[in-house]
C-alpha cells in the first residue's frame, strides 16, 4: 500500500466489530468508520451482517409491492466502439485502431451491425439494448474523428443518439446508454432517445487516478470529481441512472466506504440512482494489472451488505452473476435484489472470459434461495410508474409498450417490435388556463404550489443540510472610506475586497455609495430614464425542469397550467403592435411535448403577422432545449432562429452564475458555463442580449461580485449585452422559500447596494442598468433610479412569472405610469427600442395614443 493511502490493513478490534454489527442490526445510521469496519466482516460476523442487510432489502421489496422478487433484464450488449481516450490498467474492452483493423472490425459498429444484433435480440425476447462504448475516442484517435466526420456526426454522442433512435424504431428494444462521462448538455441530447443511462463511479479514491501506477492514472475521465459531477447532472436531468463500485482495485476499506457514502449522497439528493452495481475486480491477461489478485467473494458479499445498510430499503442493488462462480445464494443473502442485464445472445464484452449464466439456471438458483426471478426493463419499475419527468415523452410510448402497467416490470407477453420515434411537429394545442395573464391580477393562482412539490425539485432535506453547512455570509470589515474614494475616482480600479466591503455598506456609507453610482450613471448615459413599449408573451408554463425558485412552472395537469397556440401567440403580438409596441418578449416553460423547432415557428408566426416588431425571445435554457431536441449545435440552432425572425435573446436563466448557488436554486437548469456559451455564441452571430441577476435567496455578496465580474468579462469580449437587469427574488410562492431554505427576498438595503454596485462594476462596459418595477413597485423603482439605474424596462402589458411568484405590483404599466416613475425620481424620460435606439415617430404616436394599454384581453379560446 502506498504511503498516501490510510493503512487499514490491521483488522478491526472485536469490540469495534461488535459495536458496528449491533448498530447495523438496530438500524442506526452508520458513519464512514463503522462502514469501513463492517466491510472487513468475515465468518460469523459476515453472516450476522448479511442477515440484517437481507431484512432491510426484504422490507423494501415488501413496500414496493414485490416481496420475494429478484429481477433481471433480458438484454443484448452492443459495443458501439471499443476505442477510448482513457488508459485504465485493468481494461481489455478498450483497444486501438490498428488492432480493430487487424481483426477485421470497423472503428465503430456500423448501423447495420447494430441493428443486426438488436433484431436478433428482439427475436429472442430481449427488451434492453445495452449500448456501451469508450469515452470520447475522437479526442485521442484521429481515425475516430475522421470516421465521425465522414459519416456526418459532430461527435460520438451524436452517433449514439442516432443509433438509439434506430434501435427504438426498427427493433423495439429500449436503449440503456453507457457512453462514459457526459456533460449536462449531453444528457439533454440523449434523454429523449433512451430509457435509462449509466456510468460506474468505480471509486472516489483520487490517488488511484492521480498517482503513477494507479489503475486510473492517465485516464482523464476516471477522475472521481468528474464522475461525481456526471452522477449529479444525471439527477438534475431526471435521468434514471445506474452506477456502482468496482472493488478490489487498490482502494482501502475506508476509501470504499467513502465511495458508498458519495453514491448515497447523490442518490438522496436527486432520487435518480435507479440501481447500484457492486462488481468485483477480476484480473485479465494482457493488462497492466494482470498480476493483481482478484477481489475475494467475501469482499464482494461484505460490500453488498454494507451498501444495503447505507443505501436503505428502497435502493436496488445488483451484482453481476457471471463474476461470482455460481455463488448466487451468498449474494442474495447479502441483500441484492437484481442480477442486472443477462443476455441469451451476446457476451459480456467487458468481461468476455465470463459467460452469462443461463436464465433458467439463474431462476432455479434464485428460487432455491426463496426468490422468484422476474424480468424488468432497462429502466426500473419505480420510474416506469412515475413517467414524467423521468421518461421523455418521445420514449414513454416505447417503454409502456413493454411494461406491465400494474407493476412497472416487463410484460412477458409484450411483443418486441419497433415503434416510430419522432419529435412532435407542431406546438401543442392550446389548452388550460390561457387567460392566466389577465386573471392572475383578478383571481390569482389556484394554489401556492404545484401538485408534485415534494418530488419534482429533488430532496428538500438534503438541500437544507447543504445550505446550512455553508453558514451565514461573512460581513467584511474593509475600509469603506478607501473603497468609496476609489469608486468615486475610478470604479474600474475597485479591488474585489473593496467591492465586497461596498456591497455590505449601510446607513450613511450606503447613501454615499448610491450618490457615487448615480454620478457615474449621469456621466455614462445622462439623465434620461428610458423604457420600452413591449408585451410579454409566455407561451406555456408547463415545465418539469425543477427550478426551485420558480412559481410559474406547472405540471400539464395542474389547474393553472396552460399552453398557447401559434395563432394565439401571433394574435397577442399583433394586438401589442396596435397599441404602439416595438417589441415582444417571448419565453416559456420547457414543455416536454414542445418540439425543438417550435421556437422557429413561434418567431416566424410573429414576424409574418407583425413584420416590424422586434422579437426578443428564448432564454439560454430554451436555446439549449431547442438545440438538444433537434440534434443541432447551439450555433446552428441560433442561426436558424435568427433566420426565422429572432432579433435578440433575453439574458434570463442566469440567476447567479455560480454553480454552487445554481444547484440549490434549480434542480435541472443549465450550468453557468453553458449559459455563457449560449450568450457568447448569440453575440457572435449578431444576436444581442440582455444580462440579468436574480439575488436575495441563498446567495451572498461574494456571488454577486463574481456574477458581475463575469458579465463584464463577457461584454469586453463580445460587446453583445444591451443592458443589465436587476431581478430581486420574489419569495412568496417560490418553492425554495416554501421549503424553508431561501431568505424572503432581498432587503431594501440589498436592492440599493446591488444596483449601485452593478453600475460601478459594469462601468464602462454595460452602460444601461435596468430596475424592475414588477418586483419593486413604483416607489422602489424610483429609488433605484436614484441609486445608479437608468432604465425601467417595459410596459409588459402582461406578466405572469413574477405575479405567480407573489409579486404585488401588477402585470402591466402604461406609458404614463412609467414616465411618472421617472418624474418621481426627478428625471426626464424617453421611450427606446430594444437596443436603446430612437423609436420611429409612428410607433411613438401609437404608444401615446393608447398609453400602452391593450384595448381588450384575448379570449381563452380562438
Amino acid at each position: 500500500m502506498d504511503a498516501t493511502a490510510e493503512d487499514d490493513s490491521t483488522p478491526p478490534t472485536a469490540n469495534a466489530m461488535r459495536r458496528a454489527l449491533r448498530r447495523a442490526r438496530d438500524g442506526v445510521a452508520l458513519d464512514t468508520a463503522e462502514a469501513a469496519v463492517l466491510l472487513q466482516a468475515r465468518g460469523e460476523d459476515l453472516l450476522d451482517l448479511c442477515a440484517s442487510a437481507a431484512r432491510v432489502r426484504d422490507a423494501g421489496l415488501e413496500a414496493a409491492g414485490r416481496p420475494g422478487v429478484i429481477t433481471y433484464s433480458k438484454s443484448v450488449f452492443i459495443p458501439l466502439t471499443r476505442l477510448c481516450r482513457d488508459k485504465c490498467h485493468y481494461c481489455t474492452f478498450a483497444t486501438v485502431p490498428g488492432k480493430l483493423r487487424r481483426d477485421g472490425h470497423g472503428l465503430f459498429m456500423s448501423p447495420d451491425e447494430v441493428l443486426e444484433v438488436a433484431r436478433r435480440g428482439a427475436e429472442l425476447g430481449c427488451k434492453e439494448a445495452l449500448i456501451t462504448l469508450g469515452d470520447k475516442p475522437e479526442d485521442r484517435w484521429p481515425e475516430a474523428r475522421e470516421w465521425l466526420d465522414a459519416h456526418g456526426y459532430d461527435d460520438t454522442v451524436a452517433y449514439v443518439r442516432a443509433m438509439a433512435i434506430r434501435v427504438l424504431e426498427e427493433t423495439g428494444l429500449l436503449p440503456h446508454l453507457n457512453p462514459g462521462v457526459l456533460s449536462w448538455t449531453d444528457f439533454q441530447r440523449l434523454k429523449p432517445v433512451s430509457a435509462s443511462m449509466g456510468m460506474m463511479l468505480e471509486t472516489t479514491a483520487t490517488r488511484l487516478w492521480s498517482e503513477p501506477g494507479g489503475p486510473h492514472y492517465g485516464s482523464p475521465d476516471k477522475e472521481p470529481a468528474v464522475r461525481l459531477r456526471v452522477l449529479e447532472d444525471a439527477g438534475r436531468s431526471s435521468v434514471p441512472f445506474t452506477s456502482g463500485l468496482l472493488i478490489g482495485i487498490g482502494e482501502t476499506y475506508r476509501e470504499r466506504a467513502e465511495s458508498l457514502f458519495a453514491l448515497r449522497k447523490v442518490s438522496r439528493a436527486y432520487h435518480g440512482v435507479q440501481e447500484l452495481i457492486l462488481q468485483n475486480f477480476r484480473a485479465k491477461p494482457d493488462t497492466a494489472m494482470r498480476g493483481m489478485p482478484d477481489a475475494e467473494l467475501d469482499e464482494l458479499v461484505a460490500t453488498v451488505a454494507v451498501a444495503r445498510h447505507l443505501m436503505g430499503p428502497t435502493a436496488c442493488l445488483q451484482a453481476p452473476p457471471n463474476l461470482v462462480d455460481g455463488e448466487y445464494e451468498r449474494l442474495i443473502a447479502a441483500g441484492i435484489d437484481d442480477w442486472g442485464g443477462v443476455s441469451p445472445l451476446t457476451p459480456d464484452h467487458v468481461n468476455p472470459e465470463r459467460p452469462w449464466p443461463q436464465i433458467d439456471r439463474l431462476a432455479e438458483r434464485s428460487a432455491a434461495a426463496g426468490f422468484e426471478l422476474r424480468e424488468r426493463l432497462a429502466v426500473y419499475p419505480e420510474y416506469v410508474l412515475r413517467g414524467e419527468p423521468w421518461l421523455d415523452p418521445r420514449v414513454l410510448p416505447h417503454v409502456r409498450a413493454l411494461a406491465d402497467p400494474a407493476t412497472g416490470l416487463a410484460n412477458p407477453d409484450a411483443p418486441v417490435r419497433g415503434l416510430p420515434w419522432q419529435e412532435p411537429e407542431d406546438l401543442p394545442e392550446s389548452y388550460g388556463r390561457t387567460d392566466l395573464h389577465a386573471t392572475i391580477d383578478t383571481e390569482g393562482r389556484t394554489g401556492d404550489r404545484r401538485a408534485d412539490f415534494e418530488d419534482v425539485y429533488g430532496d428538500w432535506e438534503v438541500l437544507r443540510e447543504q445550505v446550512l453547512a455553508k453558514g451565514a455570509p461573512e460581513r467584511l470589515a474593509g475600509d469603506l472610506r478607501e473603497a468609496l474614494a476609489v469608486a468615486a475616482d475610478d470604479p474600474v480600479k475597485l479591488t474585489d475586497d473593496q467591492a465586497l466591503a461596498l456591497f455590505h455598506a449601510d446607513g450613511p456609507a450606503l447613501d454615499a455609495l448610491c450618490r457615487i453610482a448615480d454620478a457615474v450613471r449621469r456621466d455614462a448615459v445622462g439623465d434620461e430614464v428610458t423604457y420600452c413599449v413591449t408585451r410579454n408573451i409566455n407561451f406555456t408554463n408547463v415545465c418539469y425542469t425543477g427550478c426551485r425558485f420558480c412559481a410559474f412552472a406547472q405540471r400539464r395537469t395542474d389547474a393553472d397550467a396552460y399552453t398557447l397556440s401559434l395563432e394565439q401567440v401571433a394574435d397577442r403580438a399583433a394586438q401589442a403592435w396596435e397599441v404602439g409596441a416595438t417589441e415582444v418578449c417571448m419565453q416559456g416553460g420547457i414543455h416536454p411535448d414542445l418540439p425543438g423547432t417550435a421556437y422557429f415557428d413561434i418567431a416566424r408566426a410573429v414576424k409574418e403577422r407583425v413584420p416590424g416588431i422586434h422579437v426578443h425571445a428564448f432564454s439560454p435554457m430554451e436555446v439549449v432545449n431547442g438545440a438538444t431536441r433537434t440534434g443541432m449545435s447551439i450555433r446552428d440552432w441560433l442561426q436558424r432562429a435568427k433566420e426565422s425572425g429572432l432579433d435578440s435573446i433575453p439574458g434570463t436563466a442566469a440567476e447567479i452564475l455560480d454553480d454552487e448557488v445554481r444547484w440549490v436554486l434549480t434542480k435541472g437548469k443549465l450550468p453557468a458555463a453553458t449559459w455563457v456559451e449560449v450568450v457568447s455564441t448569440a453575440h457572435e452571430l449578431g444576436l444581442r442580449s440582455s444580462s440579468t441577476m436574480m439575488y436575495g435567496h441563498v446567495d451572498t455578496p461574494r456571488h454577486w461580485l463574481g456574477h458581475l465580474r463575469l458579465l463584464a468579462e463577457i461584454q469586453q469580449r463580445t460587446g453583445g449585452f444591451t443592458e443589465f437587469v436587476t431581478l430581486p427574488f420574489v419569495h412568496t410562492n417560490a418553492p425554495v422559500y416554501l421549503a424553508g431554505i431561501a431568505r424572503p427576498g432581498p432587503t431594501a438595503r440589498d436592492n440599493r447596494a446591488v444596483v449601485a454596485m452593478a453600475r460601478l462594476l459594469l462601468h464602462p462596459h454595460i452602460p444601461n442598468i435596468q430596475t424592475s418595477w414588477v418586483k419593486l413597485g413604483a416607489e422602489g423603482a424610483a429609488e433605484m433610479l436614484r441609486s445608479g439605474a437608468n432604465d425601467l424596462g417595459g410596459t409588459l402589458m402582461e406578466e405572469t412569472i413574477s405575479r405567480m411568484a407573489g409579486s404585488a405590483y401588477g402585470s402591466y404599466k402604461s406609458v404614463r405610469d412609467l414616465e411618472a416613475i421617472a418624474e418621481a425620481a426627478g428625471r426626464p424620460h424617453r421611450q427606446r427600442t430594444t437596443t436603446y435606439g430612437e423609436v420611429p415617430a409612428e410607433r411613438r404616436a401609437a404608444a401615446l395614443a393608447s398609453d400602452g394599454h391593450l384595448p381588450k384581453l384575448l379570449p381563452v379560446l380562438d
